[in-house]
């Protein structure tokens, strides 16, 4: 069962970092926290993945007063989702076509879908901004969708300040992934039995309102 669990991390981890290489290629917008990633990576000489990581990092240190502990799950989505989007940005070619580019957006959105349920249902620890929602939460009393609309709400506008991508790819990831993750969950239980009680909360990257399943340690 934990070599199950430590192959749906990893490879869940694996592909949210395609996706959002993908999501990149298709140049129609992205999630809120990839707005503010792109628009700092336009103005330092780092690489996407690198801001990626080194924002996971910076949020991890909100964790401290917030008394939350990382999980193996928590650190390894800092360093592998960082390498495997600049991976993906490596290979993936640019696109061109409106069509093309569409289809690669609904194909990452899918994708994203796809990783999220897998490295939540491993049940091995938040995402840092999964950790810093739940914190928030618990120590604010609020409910789950102001903390985190409030968020990505702030991240989506600083980075959009910043010059990063927003478009339809933005409203289609928001409102397509929480449910594609819900259709996808009866599949997750199958190979990740009790995946169905991994408490509900909101995954990292996701919408504002999708309730989906985490576990903060």
């Amino acid at each position: 069962m934990l070599l199950r669990r430590l192959v749906a991390l990893y490879v869940g981890l694996w592909l949210y970092g395609l996706s959002m290489a993908v999501m990149l290629r298709a140049a129609l917008g992205l999630d809120p926290w990839d707005v503010f990633h792109q628009g700092v990576a336009d103005h330092v000489p780092l690489s996407f993945g690198t801001i990626v990581a080194i924002t996971g990092a910076a949020v991890l240190l909100a964790w401290i007063p917030l008394r939350q502990m990382p999980g193996l799950g928590t650190i390894s989505n800092v360093v592998v989702i960082g390498v495997s989007v600049d991976v993906g940005l490596r290979v993936l070619p640019q696109l061109d076509g409106l069509w093309l580019r569409g289809g690669a957006m609904g194909a990452a959105v899918v994708l994203n879908a796809i990783a999220t349920v897998l490295y939540i249902g491993a049940g091995m620890g938040p995402g840092p901004r999964d950790g810093l929602m739940t914190g928030l939460v618990r120590r604010t009393g609020r409910p789950v969708w102001i903390v985190r609309t409030s968020l990505e709400v702030t991240v989506l506008a600083i980075g959009w300040i910043l010059g990063g991508s927003v478009g339809i790819g933005t409203l289609v990831y928001a409102f397509g992934i929480g449910p594609l993750i819900h259709l996808l969950i009866p599949f997750a239980d199958r190979f990740l039995p009790g995946f169905r009680e991994v408490p509900a909360q909101a995954a990292d990257h996701g919408p504002a309102a999708a309730p989906l399943p985490v576990t903060t340690p």
